[in-house]
C-alpha cells in the first residue's frame, strides 16, 4: 500500500467533522478518531510498516504514550522487534506504582511513539517523566501531525519529531 493509499483510508475511516475541543485547549471543525484506524489490524500493520522505517538509528526502546501511542508502539514491536515501555500519564497509585511500564528506559536511547500531534503538549511532559528515569529522550515519532510545522516547543525541548503523516496528506485525495 502506497502512503496516498494509507492516508486515503486513515482519512475515510477517521475523518469525523462537528466542533471537538483538542488536548491543546484549541477548537476543531474536524477531528481524527485515532481509535477508530488503530481498532483496524490491517491498518495499523500497515502503519507500522511504513513508520518502521522512520524510527532513527540507535533506538533501543518504543515509548508508547497512553493511550494512543500504545497500540501503534505495539505495532512497531512486532514489525521491528524493538521493545516497548508504556507511558502513562500519571504514575498509578497502586501495584508497581509507575508511570512507565514494560521495557526499563533507564540509561537507554528511546523514541517516543505517539499517534496524533497538534501542540506536543503531552509528548513535553512524558519526555520529561522518561527523562527523570535516567532515558535519553531525543526522538518523537507520530502517525499525524496536526500542527503547524515542526513545534518549537518540542524543538526547544531537543526534540526531533517525525510524523508519518501530515494533515495535508491525509487531505490531498479530496
Amino acid at each position: 500500500m502506497t502512503k496516498t493509499e494509507l492516508a486515503k483510508k486513515i482519512y475515510e475511516i477517521a475523518h469525523l467533522t462537528g466542533e471537538f475541543k483538542l488536548r491543546s485547549g484549541q477548537v476543531s471543525h474536524e477531528y481524527f478518531d485515532k481509535y477508530r484506524f488503530e481498532a483496524k489490524p490491517e491498518l495499523l500493520k500497515e502503519i507500522a510498516k511504513q513508520m518502521a522505517t522512520m524510527i532513527p538509528a540507535g533506538t533501543e526502546v518504543l515509548a508508547g504514550l497512553e493511550m494512543g501511542g500504545i497500540p501503534v508502539a505495539t505495532a512497531l514491536s512486532l514489525e521491528t522487534g524493538l521493545p516497548c515501555a508504556f507511558v502513562r500519564k500519571a504514575a498509578k497509585d497502586y501495584g508497581t506504582c509507575q508511570f512507565s511500564e514494560g521495557t526499563p528506559v533507564k540509561g537507554k536511547n528511546i523514541c517516543i511513539i505517539e499517534d496524533v500531534i497538534t501542540t506536543g503538549g503531552q509528548v513535553l511532559l512524558s519526555a520529561q517523566d522518561l527523562k527523570t528515569l535516567g532515558a535519553h529522550v531525543k526522538n518523537v515519532l507520530c502517525v499525524i501531525h496536526r500542527g503547524s510545522g515542526q513545534e518549537s516547543k518540542l524543538t526547544e525541548a531537543g526534540l526531533q519529531m517525525t510524523a508519518l503523516m501530515t494533515m495535508q496528506d491525509l487531505k490531498a485525495h479530496l
